[in-house]
């Protein structure tokens, strides 16, 4: 079962570095390379503006240009949607592997303790044997308060939150990004700058913004805050380098992702 979770994380594991590629570098490039020789940033420039009908016309005039870049951001996304959830099963079994390293450790050193004691009279004995026996439960109960420690971190802590938080964000921002690309290229089909846009059209457009960056953007920066949070908050004494600096990135993306939202 260890065999087959490590293989569908290294499968995962590619398809999260696809989208982080895409994201990173597939997305910008396309922009550069295909959508402002053809006049896009001109359009986009009307539209901030107010000015809707450039826009629409451009849309018109270059469909498949413009639902090939929607296209490209939402397939990243698409390949990222279960990365909230492995961020949350990793977090959860290196908290679990460190506490239980951290008990481990007591436990040598308590046994290393009573090592070192000298032998004692047999009226000593007894009186250790029953303090043994008492130990013994004292130890089942520490044993079980840490068990139950453990499940009241996994219960309480903000894994869970940021994991469907994360989950949300990504259906929200996809579910968005796709009906906007949609209702904008028919809108924009055959439309010329001189033709009325149509009434709803702003209500429309202005409420699929709001799913896909305000609601869509503000869910995934309070997914990203509490990872990354969760893994600087630990550090090095749990955590790789690289994982730190991952949740540094964490905090980093939640920032620029609150102000963008």
């Amino acid at each position: 079962m260890k065999q087959s979770f490590l293989s569908k994380l290294h499968t995962n594991g590619i398809y999260y570095s696809i989208g982080a590629l895409l994201l990173l570098i597939g997305v910008p490039l396309y922009q550069y390379l295909v959508l402002l020789p053809l006049g896009y940033s001109d359009a986009i420039t009307s539209a901030e503006g107010g000015v809707l009908p450039p826009y629409l016309s451009w849309i018109g005039n270059h469909t498949i240009a413009f639902l090939g870049y929607r296209a490209l951001s939402i397939i990243a996304f698409a390949a990222l949607i279960s990365l909230p959830f492995t961020l949350f099963r990793i977090i959860v079994a290196q908290e679990l592997l460190g506490s239980e390293e951290t008990e481990h450790a007591e436990l040598e050193a308590g046994e290393t303790d009573e090592d070192d004691r000298p032998h004692l009279d047999s009226q000593q004995e007894d009186s250790f044997e029953l303090a043994g026996t008492t130990g013994e439960v004292r130890e089942q109960g520490t044993s079980e308060s840490g068990s139950t420690s453990t499940l009241s971190w996994r219960g309480k802590g903000f894994a869970v939150l940021a994991a469907w938080t994360g989950l949300l964000g990504i259906i929200l921002y996809m579910l968005g990004s796709i009906a906007s690309a949609i209702y904008s290229a028919g809108v924009g089909n055959g439309f010329t700058s001189h033709a009325a846009i149509p009434g709803n059209f702003q209500a429309i457009s202005g409420a699929t913004t709001i799913i896909t960056y305000t609601v869509g953007g503000g869910l995934l920066a309070i997914a990203s805050l509490f990872f990354g949070a969760m893994i600087v908050r630990s550090g090095l004494k749990l955590w790789p380098g690289v994982w730190v600096a991952f949740g540094y990135t964490a905090l980093a993306v939640a920032a620029l992702l609150s102000v963008s939202a």
